[in-house]
């Protein structure tokens, strides 16, 4: 089996439509996919109805959270969407997003780039807007080649010089919203330098002591040496390690599957979830 546990579509900040997703997962030989968009699950129900037969989606997203100054995000796979606690708190994060991304609009132009927020505004679309959207203003302009070289301190990283924060959760309270909306959690490539500032690992261990699931090991993000230390933090703190795309279709070099999930390790999900059901493809609709 070959299963990818991390993507993302235009209901965030990817550029394949939640529909379009499923379908390039089959393609690209996937048995298993998670759309995993950024605080939201605006997708599901469009994937849910084009999962092409052979197929499986799991349902989830990627919360954003903030640790003493420190920004990580947590993959939560199948929970329930309509728990009340936890689509309150998404919808907080949400709605932040927008003056957050109009404010670093205004510090790019601060800082003499040429941008304008509707340029932005139509690069997201109906997307829940964020800094990836910002990046592509910025290849657009030519200030950047590419939407990786937008995320250094130069511009949108965290702490950057455009950088603006937002409303996010504690990792603390979201994995306990998540768990009690019977869902399944794992802390999103933990140790992405090039992202910026990562959080200790003995914040990793609390997190675990708290009832985090698992760590994404292995992720574009991640060297081969760090790879294989998060395997080993995760053998020692008995958690799960999986393996992911964190697609977002031309936005980012990734392809679908660069990254996979051991099918122990995605068992062990399903068991441990109740607050959702992966949807097993059945033909979907036609494109």
């Amino acid at each position: 089996m070959r299963i990818d546990l991390h993507t993302h579509s235009t209901a965030s900040d990817g550029t394949d439509t939640p529909a379009e997703l499923v379908r390039n997962a089959k393609a690209a030989g996937l048995d298993v996919v998670a759309l995993t968009d950024h605080d939201t699950t605006r997708g599901h129900a469009e994937a849910m109805k084009a999962v092409p037969e052979g197929l499986t989606l799991v349902t989830g997203a990627e919360l954003s959270c903030r640790l003493n100054g420190t920004g990580l995000h947590l993959l939560a796979y199948l929970f329930d969407a309509d728990d009340p606690a936890l689509l309150a708190e998404r919808e907080l994060v949400r709605d932040d997003r927008v003056p957050r991304a109009r404010a670093m609009v205004g510090k790019l132009q601060e800082l003499g780039v040429d941008i304008e927020w509707e340029r932005v505004a139509r690069i997201a679309g109906d997307g829940s807007i964020g800094r990836p959207h910002i990046a592509e203003a910025l290849v657009e302009l030519g200030v950047v080649p590419t939407v990786s070289d937008a995320f250094t301190e130069d511009w949108l990283a965290n702490g950057g010089r455009a950088y603006a924060d937002k409303h996010e959760l504690d990792p603390f309270e979201a994995i306990r919203l998540v768990k009690a909306a019977g869902g399944v959690t794992v802390f999103a490539h933990p140790l992405a330098v090039k992202r910026g500032e990562v959080v200790p690992e003995e914040a990793i261990a609390d997190l675990a002591q708290a009832g985090l699931d698992g760590i994404e090991a292995d992720h574009m993000d991640h060297d081969p040496a760090t790879r294989a230390r998060l395997k080993g933090l995760a053998a020692e703190l008995g958690l799960l390690a999986t393996g992911s795309s964190d697609y977002h279709g031309s936005r980012k070099t990734c392809s679908l599957g660069e990254y996979t999930t051991d099918p122990e390790v995605y068992g062990e999900i399903i068991r441990r979830a109740t607050g959702a059901f992966p949807v097993p493809g059945a033909g979907g609709v036609p494109a």
